[in-house]
């Protein structure tokens, strides 16, 4: 082959991108091209998208190639810029949610009508979405039967970066937006802040997953969920690199509950929209509750403190994800997808399957064995914020309270100034 076009999408790295791997075993000239698409709301992942690719793109010219750069409708863009370098082929990574599948379609309609030779490839799982199917059905239900097939099942190889890349000289790079400053929050978008976080992980944070990882104030977990949404790691190489380490089968549990909602969306695209089980419930439609959840005013300190680190950070441990959504849903009884559209507003890491997934597993419509399970903030708050480090960081008004009380909810109306009174009492939970 001549020209490959290796049209970008969540997969914003050099090392072990399957699709770029292959056009430049194949062709002697490869464009790299991300297509900024106004039909994706970045929401609050702009930033560290525009960071990313600017990492991509210094990659990509270390390797004698460079990051093509478009704005507008994804397909037409790749097929004008393919008539232009006179592509024979579009090589891309395949994904699961309703809007990509369209656009896969969408780009497989007009090849075939050029003669383009289109190929996806895996890449944005560990195990592709429907490699795993149970006897009789189109995809798993429940975590465990998936977790054990999963672990049973090979997986690729993980691949170097290319040696070099040839652009062709009729492909001009186009301007890249430029990053934000100062950036939102601690996380740096890119490849290159991807691989050290994750080589300080294996070196130092690894081993004390299985212990750590619900220790709210701890930090003890490896935050690459955001590289991994946006593909500036490789999950298949988090997976093998993981594997065989202290506290590796734990952590490596993780990528799979990734890889289930992935094959969950696949099967049921319109996860982010209706119920997955459909569950009767009366929910609420007071938008002031909802307002004061999102705003950390509920009186809830450890809810109130999980939602001011995601406004604050664009991140936020997974426990208080947990308990943030299940105080929304079972206690405010406000239905799912508020809660799960502000998530995606904010979180750098939310992407279709795991954020949808997960809100629906919390509020009994989707995944989970036990559908009527509520979590019980006070008493997640005393268990893994013990000494209420966490409530403190992000909640000051309760700064001077000792560790006793920092956690109960019906004890601070008149005591704490400024402060929220409860939305819902608990202390008979």
């Amino acid at each position: 082959m001549d020209t490959v076009i290796v049209l970008l999408t969540r997969d914003l790295r050099v090392n072990d991108h399957p699709a770029l791997a292959e056009a430049c075993a194949l062709a002697r000239s490869v464009v790299p091209l991300f297509v900024l698409d106004p039909g994706i709301r970045a929401r609050g992942r702009q930033g560290f998208l525009h960071e990313a690719l600017h990492d991509l793109r210094s990659s990509l010219r270390r390797l004698g190639g460079d990051l093509v750069v478009r704005s507008g409708d994804p397909v037409e863009e790749t097929i004008r810029l393919a008539a232009l370098v006179r592509a024979d082929g579009v090589f891309t990574s395949a994904d699961v949610s309703a809007y990509a599948r369209r656009r896969e379609r969408r780009l497989a309609e007009a090849c075939a009508a050029r003669r383009l030779l289109l190929r996806l490839f895996p890449g944005v799982t560990v195990v592709p979405p429907g490699a795993l199917r149970p006897a009789g059905g189109d995809h798993y239900r429940v975590f465990t039967p998936y977790w054990r097939a999963w672990t049973r099942i090979g997986h690729r190889p993980v691949l170097p970066a290319p040696d070099a890349i040839r652009l062709p000289p009729e492909a001009e790079p186009g301007e890249l937006p430029a990053p934000p400053r100062p950036p939102h929050g601690s996380l740096r978008g890119g490849e290159t802040a991807a691989r050290w976080r994750l080589e300080h992980w294996l070196a130092l944070g690894l081993a004390g997953y299985a212990a750590g990882h619900d220790d709210l104030a701890g930090q003890k977990t490896s935050m690459l969920s955001p590289y991994l949404r946006f593909g500036c790691v490789s999950p298949s190489e988090v997976a093998a690199r993981s594997l065989g380490r202290c506290g590796g089968e734990e952590f490596v549990r993780q990528l799979c509950w990734r890889d289930f909602y992935y094959q969950v969306a696949l099967a049921f695209p319109d996860l982010p929209r209706r119920d997955y089980r459909e569950r009767k419930v009366d929910w609420n439609g007071d938008g002031d509750a909802a307002q004061a959840w999102r705003e950390g005013m509920t009186g809830v300190p450890v809810v109130d403190a999980g939602m001011r680190q995601l406004a604050a950070e664009g991140w936020m441990h997974n426990r208080a994800r947990m308990i943030t959504a299940s105080y929304l849903t079972r206690r405010l009884r406000v239905h799912w997808r508020i809660g799960g559209e502000h998530f995606a507003d904010l979180l750098l890491d939310a992407d279709i399957p795991d954020n949808w997934g997960n809100w629906q597993w919390v509020a009994g419509t989707g995944n989970d064995t036990r559908p009527n399970r509520v979590l019980n903030p006070v008493r997640q708050a005393k268990r893994f914020d013990p000494e209420g480090e966490y409530v403190r960081r992000y909640v000051p008004e309760l700064a001077g309270l000792p560790a006793a009380s920092v956690h109960e909810p019906w004890k601070l109306p008149g005591r704490v100034p400024g402060y929220a009174a409860p939305l819902v009492a608990l202390d008979n939970v």
